[in-house]
């Protein structure tokens, strides 16, 4: 018995010793630690602050939304160069970042080491109920990027160096050409109550993978192009008419009777005038009563609500893709837009 306790005391006089020792080595290297080594305390180099000279400048859109923002053309897409194998093609029939496909043309078509192509899916012709414009075009899905690694007689190997969605056997290849987003500028807040630049305007036909309620940082298909002199660059007012936009009905009864009673006392009654009630018609408010529907014909022309702002980030013939830079409210689908 007592051999026992001589050794349960050994065994905690060792732990203890052990336990001190790892605390010791423990505040020498934490971090949180307010004990400094005088070596590490001598080089330690104080924090600063790493800034860009030219402050401000940073790119709207970068990657995805500048390079796989996809977009809408009129004209025909080329189909002769495809992507027609893969070197893992017996196991695997979808692809993405890193692996190694084989393109339908080689040398004989022109084709070099360090050729860079866009990979692009299309998706059909676009039928807008938004737009007054017919004959949008056809909607192009920007899917990944890809470089040449060999070059041979009629196929080349291309390794995908970046993909925004799963690439696939028969997704067409364009040569890829350098885009260049707007950059950021200091503007005032957005004017929730602006009139009407005058310029060009148009309607959202549709948003980047089906998107219905639209906020920042996403894509949107405008049916603003080229023939309305839109640029890349341009900043865009998103609104609606006054009134217009929800997504469910409006409530049919819209204001409470004019007279309530039975809630009053008999001593004390004043008049059954109800609180919530809008105005009669008349001078001596005898009329009938005046609903929103009365009032609203009454205004003036024009009135609209201003939800967001976009910036243009490519141009084609009718069409323009944009990137939602700042919301006032959710942006809905067939939502106007204007030239700033």
């Amino acid at each position: 018995m007592n051999f026992q306790k001589f050794k349960a005391k050994k065994i905690g006089v060792v732990l203890f010793v052990v336990f001190a020792m790892a605390m010791t080595a423990f505040a020498q290297g934490d971090p949180f630690s307010k004990k400094k080594d005088p070596i590490a305390k001598k080089n330690e180099v104080k924090p600063s602050m790493v800034y860009s000279k030219q402050s401000g400048e940073m790119p709207i859109a970068m990657r995805n939304n500048l390079y796989c923002a996809g977009y809408i053309q009129k004209s025909a897409v080329d189909t002769r160069l495809e992507i027609v194998g893969a070197e893992n093609e017996k196991d695997q029939h979808i692809y993405a970042q890193g692996d190694e496909l084989y393109m339908s043309a080689g040398a004989n078509s022109g084709v070099k080491v360090g050729d860079m192509y866009s990979v692009i899916r299309p998706r059909g012709k676009v039928k807008s109920k938004w737009s007054k414009k017919k004959g949008l075009g056809i909607f192009v899905q920007e899917v990944g990027a890809v470089e040449v690694m060999k070059v041979m007689g009629d196929v080349s190997v291309a390794k995908v160096k970046t993909s925004c969605s799963v690439i696939m056997f028969g997704d067409l290849l364009k040569k890829a050409q350098k885009r260049e987003s707007p950059l950021f500028k200091k503007r005032p807040a957005l004017d929730r109550f602006a009139a009407s630049s005058g310029r060009a305007s148009g309607s959202i036909v549709m948003a980047r993978d089906g998107i219905e309620l639209i906020g920042r940082e996403q894509i949107v298909y405008v049916d603003l192009g080229r023939e309305d002199n839109v640029r890349v660059g341009d900043y865009m007012t998103v609104y609606r008419p006054l009134g217009t936009g929800n997504m469910y009905k409006g409530v049919t009864l819209e204001h409470m009777d004019n007279k309530e009673d039975g809630y009053e006392s008999h001593r004390y009654q004043g008049e059954r005038f109800s609180n919530q009630a809008p105005r009669k018609k008349g001078a001596e408010a005898n009329g009938k009563v005046v609903t929103t529907e009365n009032v609203k014909s009454r205004r003036a022309n024009g009135l609209r609500r201003v939800v967001g702002e976009l910036v243009v980030l490519n141009v084609l013939e009718r069409t323009a893709t944009a990137v939602v830079v700042r919301t006032a409210s959710e942006i809905h689908t067939g939502d106007r837009v204007e030239i700033q």
